[in-house]
């Protein structure tokens, strides 16, 4: 998420109109994204999160 953080940071000094999603593997959202560390730093950067399936190569949820 610190990664994103920062390109969100770099994206806003250039394009400021644009969003920045963050995409992530369901088995990645499960094991890391609902640790409640995990979850302060969603609702504290307000980061919209693409969770998708990559075997079935389809988006199952959009979180805001």
């Amino acid at each position: 998420m610190g990664q994103f953080i920062n390109y969100r940071v770099a994206l806003e000094e250039k394009q400021p109109e644009r969003i920045l999603y963050l995409a992530v593997p369901i088995g990645v959202y499960r094991k890391f994204f609902m640790l409640p560390f995990a979850q302060t730093v969603i609702s504290r950067f307000e980061i919209i999160l693409i969770i998708y399936d990559p075997i079935g190569e389809v988006i199952l949820e959009w979180k805001n």
